[in-house]
């Protein structure tokens, strides 16, 4: 417990500033909601844009003059930053020791490899979850003010429902590298780039249907984005991907990391 409380204090100020950024991120996309449901000129340079760009974009063939459609292509920056937030926090939290030379910290003490990573575990499991909250609260606040046809407050739900197991997936993949690597300096850089490398993947594969196969390799297309913004929820299967994925992920951390040696 005391090593618990000790990684959410450590991460309490970083905490505190991704959740600015992200309210800062969610006001200021759906300030610009009403160039686009105004419709006119900026409706119509929309409307005219190519699939494909559309598609790099965020909205699809999603009509971004309605509230839903909006909020479908502002969520995919919402999930990015979510996701940057989760993959670094679990590289971060579980390296830093060795990486700042304080490993010895932990090892002095009557505690046991397990203890100190499901410690560890928790701490960032709590800080996903608010992060996660924030952005649902704030999304919601913020829709209310400029929504003014049909509520989708389940959408939103849906939507964030989502980014909480694409934040599971990518914390489980942080903790797996940190584990797993010899270096810890590059466990961040290297989960990043897995990352983004899997965000660009979920880019190409939106503009040819060839490639549907590869959706597999990215978390960021394992819920269809169309599926929520029409209502009809996150697939079973995914959900049941997303868990197994990330269970195997942590599975993986726990038999690395009680058998690696720790740099002191």
């Amino acid at each position: 417990m005391n090593l618990f409380m000790r990684e959410l204090r450590a991460n309490r100020n970083a905490l505190i500033i991704w959740s600015v950024c992200m309210v800062l991120l969610v006001i200021s996309g759906m300030s610009k909601y009403t160039a686009y449901s105004a419709g006119g000129a900026n409706g119509q340079i929309f409307s005219n844009l190519p699939y494909s760009i559309k598609a790099l974009l965020g909205f699809g063939s999603f009509d971004v003059t309605t509230m839903s459609g909006y909020f479908g292509m502002l969520f995919l920056y919402i999930e990015l930053a979510a996701a940057i937030h989760a993959v670094l926090l679990g590289s971060g939290i579980l390296s830093k020791e060795e990486r700042d030379k304080t490993t010895e910290f932990l090892i002095v003490k009557p505690v046991s490899r397990t203890s100190i990573l499901t410690s560890k575990l928790l701490a960032a499991l709590v800080n996903i979850l608010v992060l996660n909250l924030v952005s649902l609260v704030f999304s919601l606040t913020a829709v209310s003010a400029y929504n003014k046809g049909k509520g989708i407050s389940g959408e939103i739900v849906a939507f964030m429902a989502s980014m909480l197991l694409v934040q599971l997936i990518f914390l489980s993949l942080g903790f797996a590298l940190a584990a797993v690597l010899r270096h810890p300096k590059t466990a961040g850089s290297v989960s990043t780039g897995v990352l983004l490398g899997s965000f660009v993947l979920s880019k190409v594969t939106d503009l040819t249907d060839k490639l549907d196969a590869l959706n597999l390799l990215s978390p960021f297309k394992y819920f269809s984005y169309q599926d929520i913004v029409f209502g009809r929820g996150l697939h079973a299967g995914a959900v049941f991907l997303s868990l197994l994925l990330s269970a195997a992920l942590i599975a993986c951390t726990y038999v690395f990391y009680k058998k690696r040696d720790l740099s002191i």
